[in-house]
């Protein structure tokens, strides 16, 4: 059963997902990140800069690297390949999760993005899978 973990009172979840890919890369973790529509550019172009003074290698499950790079960007189900995580930026449950044995979930501030996380939390919890919770809101007031 997949593990899930929330990440909630982002600040920006475009950062915390990127800090995940880093943190799954220094893991030697191999990651795939859901992010249909505009959110598939947005976090490509911030793992091109993310971190200032390093790289997460990354690229599009379509790209013919794919198969080599640690970090995958998916902006449908088709093609989702298997890997060690699966993040997801997308407002709705990602219909394969399943496949992946731990499921990253990134919940921001603002009343929509709680609202749409609520709903995935309530759907995992009804079907049985072990929920972690973390708190962002402390990270920002430690200054981390």
């Amino acid at each position: 059963m997949t593990q899930v973990d929330f990440y909630f009172n982002a600040a920006d979840k475009f950062q915390v997902a990127c800090r995940l890919a880093g943190k799954a890369l220094q893991q030697q973790q191999r990651l795939l990140i859901f992010a249909p529509g505009e959110e598939a550019a947005r976090i490509d172009r911030m793992l091109w800069t993310w971190p200032a003074i390093g790289f997460v290698p990354h690229c599009m499950t379509e790209d013919r690297l794919a198969p080599e790079t640690p970090v995958l960007i998916a902006r449908g189900a088709d093609g989702a390949p298997d890997c060690d995580l699966l993040l997801n930026l997308a407002p709705e449950v990602p219909p394969f999760f399943e496949r992946y044995a731990r499921l990253l979930e990134i919940v921001g501030r603002d009343d929509a993005e709680r609202s749409a996380g609520r709903a995935r939390y309530r759907r995992y919890r009804e079907a049985g899978h072990p929920i972690g919770d973390h708190d962002l809101a402390g990270e920002a007031e430690r200054g981390e």
